[in-house]
Order: structure tokens, then C-alpha cells, then sequence
């Protein structure tokens, strides 16, 4: 079965890739936009996650893997939500910025491009190769 590939955003501020390197791992809790737990609920053990810190600095700085499937988000105190546990693998050797992205013929079609509030979003094979790539990163 082909691997799909993701990115979840995150204030660095509220929960930095430091924080989660040194939690080791972490539910990802909290999120409340349809769309986004649609794509929670699609990924699956040992998908590729990468790590983005929105607001202040804009940019991918690593890569996670899922270790939990879909399951009720514990901090839902009503509705019908959902979070997954995930773990750090590795740092970004160079961060890819956000306005690299939007210059890059593959990275600019990134529904983080175009739909800039979703905080959970599926990342093509090619898109997740080039964002690799530009990091000079290998997993």
C-alpha cells in the first residue's frame, strides 16, 4: 500500500519541535476544523508527518512519523474529534521557509499554500521528496 505523507502546523510558541524532540512523542490533540480531522483520520501507523512552525517563523523544521491511528481526541469536551499519536525522527537539516515554498513550482500547489488555515494537511510523494531536497535532508 502506497505511504502518505503530511504536515501538521504548530506555534512554536505553544508547542515547539523542541518541546516535542524532548517530550519524545505526542498526541495530536486539539484540533477542531473538519477538513483537518478528516485528513487526522486518514493517516495511518508510519506515515511521515513534517512539523511546520506557523506564525512567528514560518517554516518546516522536521519530520515526524504517526504511531497511532485515528482515535477520540481526549481534550474534546463535545463533538466528534479525533487526534493520533506521532514521534519526532529528525531535525531539518536546513528549515524550508514558507516563502521558499510558495517560489517552488512543487511546493506552491501545498494546500498549506493554499488553504493557510487547515493545520493538518496531506503532502504529495513529490512534494515530500522536494521538500527533502531543499532541507538537505535524507531520512
Amino acid at each position: 500500500m502506497p505511504k502518505s505523507y503530511w504536515l501538521v502546523k504548530q506555534e512554536p510558541e505553544a508547542y515547539s519541535w523542541a518541546t516535542f524532540v524532548t517530550e519524545g512523542g505526542t498526541a495530536w490533540t486539539g484540533v477542531r476544523n473538519y477538513q483537518a480531522r478528516n485528513n487526522l483520520r486518514s493517516m495511518k501507523k508510519g506515515d511521515p508527518v513534517f512539523y511546520y512552525h506557523s506564525v512567528s517563523e514560518k517554516q518546516v523544521v522536521g519530520v515526524a512519523v504517526v504511531t497511532r491511528e485515528a482515535y477520540p481526541d481526549p481534550t474534546a469536551k463535545e463533538g466528534d474529534w479525533s487526534c493520533v499519536g506521532i514521534v519526532p525522527v529528525k531535525a531539518l537539516k536546513r528549515p524550508v521557509s514558507l516563502d521558499a515554498m510558495k517560489a517552488d513550482k512543487i511546493l506552491k500547489e501545498m494546500p498549506l499554500i493554499r488553504h493557510s488555515r487547515l493545520s493538518v494537511s496531506p503532502v504529495t510523494e513529490a512534494q515530500s521528496r522536494r521538500l527533502l531536497e531543499l532541507s538537505e535532508t535524507r531520512l
